[in-house]
């Protein structure tokens, strides 16, 4: 489990220093890796492009990890996440990681689940919801 943590320590760092600290170590050649708001990568080298040409576009401000689950050859992650775009937009989220490994502790399939931080009780005032008019954040 030790190795596991390390290598997902490594990922997020990887993010918040904008360097490439060995994404051909610590994913299998063809890594699926699905973004909690849609897009999915279907290999290793779509993989690189896109953390190479995002981080053109913005910087990973936070990037913390609250605990993992480990199952078998799965890994959990439980993270908070915080990115500024060059355009000034900022997003921030909890979120949780899937991570399926491959026989060599290399990442197979990773999946992310964002989860708002606007959050409310809609049943606060009685029986009968009550929703914010407000834009959903992309997730």
């Amino acid at each position: 489990m030790e190795e596991r943590e390390r290598i997902i320590y490594l990922w997020f760092e990887m993010w918040l220093t904008k360097q490439d600290l060995g994404i051909d170590d610590i994913f299998e050649e063809d890594v699926t890796y699905v973004e909690s708001w849609g897009p999915k990568y279907h290999n290793r080298k779509m993989v690189k492009h896109w953390f190479h040409e995002w981080n053109t576009r913005g910087k990973v401000l936070v990037w913390n990890i609250k605990q993992f689950f480990h199952k078998g050859d799965q890994t959990v992650v439980e993270w908070y996440f915080k990115n500024k775009m060059k355009d000034g937009t900022v997003e921030e989220f909890d979120g949780v990681s899937l991570i399926v490994w491959a026989e060599e502790q290399k990442i197979k399939s990773l999946k992310e689940f964002g989860c708002n931080l606007n959050r409310y009780d809609p049943y606060e005032h009685g029986e009968t919801p009550e929703f914010r008019d407000e834009k959903i954040s992309w997730f």
